[in-house]
Formats: C-alpha cells, sequence, structure tokens
C-alpha cells in the first residue's frame, strides 16, 4: 500500500525517505516496514513510535497518510521463515522504498534507515543511497514518520488476526512472546500465523 501528495516533490529540496520497521521480534504475524517522504507541513510531535500514547500515534499516523508520501510492504510468517527475520526485514525495507519510489517518479537522494544496517549489499533491489542512524526513530522526523506508520500498520493486522484465531490474545500482546501467549501456544499449538522458525513456537510444534 502506498499514497502520495500531489506536488509532493516539487519544491526542489533535496528528497529524503525516512524508513522503519515494526515486528521484528514476534512470535506471529508479519513484519512490517514503512517509508516516508514528509512533506513541507511535517506533522507536529513526531518521535519514536514507542514513545508515544496510542492514542496520539493514531492521529500521527492518519496525518503523516493524509499528507506525506508513504508506502508499506508486509512480509508474512511464511517468507520469514524461508529467509530469516533479518533478511525479512531488508526485503520489507526494499519493497517499502521500490514502492514509494514508484509512485513518486523520482530516485530519492538519500535513504535513513532505523539501526546499524541497511539492505546495500544485502538484497538485489536495493539501489538507493542509504545510511543506518541507530536511534534514528527519535531523532530523524522521517524515520520517526515511518516508524508510526508501520507500528499502526501492523497492530492493525494483528487485531485482524486476534479475531481469527483468539486463543493468543494478540488484541492486547500483538504476537510478541508474553506470559499468555506462551501459555497459549503450549495449550493449543502454533497457528498458520506463528513463525515456526523462532525457538518458543519450534518447542510448542513438539508437544
Amino acid at each position: 500500500m502506498r499514497g502520495v501528495t500531489p506536488g509532493l516533490t516539487a519544491s526542489g529540496q533535496p528528497l529524503v525517505i525516512g524508513v522503519d520497521e515494526a515486528g521484528r521480534g514476534p512470535l506471529a504475524g508479519p513484519v512490517v516496514a514503512a517509508a516516508v517522504v514528509l512533506s513541507s507541513a511535517i506533522p507536529a510531535g513526531l518521535d519514536d513510535s514507542k514513545r508515544l500514547s496510542a492514542k496520539r500515534r493514531a492521529a500521527l499516523d492518519q496525518a503523516i497518510r493524509a499528507g506525506c508520501g508513504w508506502a508499506v510492504a508486509v512480509v508474512e510468517p511464511e517468507e520469514i521463515d524461508r529467509v530469516n527475520i533479518f533478511m525479512a526485514t531488508m526485503l520489507a525495507m526494499t519493497r517499502a522504498v521500490a514502492s514509494l519510489v514508484d509512485a513518486l517518479e523520482v530516485a530519492p537522494d538519500s535513504v535513513l534507515i532505523d539501526g546499524n544496517m541497511t539492505p546495500h549489499g544485502r538484497c538485489a533491489e536495493w539501489r538507493w543511497p542509504a545510511r543506518a542512524i541507530v536511534g534514528g526513530d527519535g531523532i530523524e522526523p522521517c524515520i520517526s514518520a515511518a516508524s508510526i506508520i508501520a507500528k499502526e500498520w501492523r497492530d492493525r493486522l494483528m487485531l485482524e488476526a486476534a479475531a481469527a484465531h483468539p486463543h493468543y490474545g494478540w488484541e492486547r500482546n500483538k504476537g510478541y512472546g508474553t506470559a499468555e501467549h506462551i501459555e497459549a501456544l503450549r495449550r493449543h499449538g502454533p497457528s498458520p500465523l506463528h513463525r515456526r522458525s523462532f525457538a518458543p513456537v519450534a518447542q510448542a510444534s513438539l508437544l
């Protein structure tokens, strides 16, 4: 999914895309990456999504998607198990940026990525200048915006998944390995949305 505000790239300023992901650690559900290019009217209050209240994060998510350029890529558990979570994250970032660049119809001057690694040299499809910034989701507004969109997008997916698989408490834990989730795995076994390459899920499969 993606969205671009008309005239977004007409200012002549360097085009900078921020990238972040949500969902590397959970035992279930996808990993989601978002890519964002901010408009001249930057939403106020951008920050690391983890430092925002749920209400504020939801409001910023709407503002970013209404007024900025953005794209989201989702890598499902089956692919995570096939390529490992690190590569799945790199693929999600690459696909999100590619989708946004296609929509913008112009290559970025720079892509800023939260963390200490980029897909450069790891994903064959990556073809843009990239810089990793540790803690970038709390430093660079475009990465903050990406962190907000990625988390909100993944949270919505996990709420939908919770309705289809009610045993695991995903509406509360979003797939992370809480005590409630681990106990549900022990009692009910893995669902189709569990990451079977993750140790707690693999162990539950043997019970």
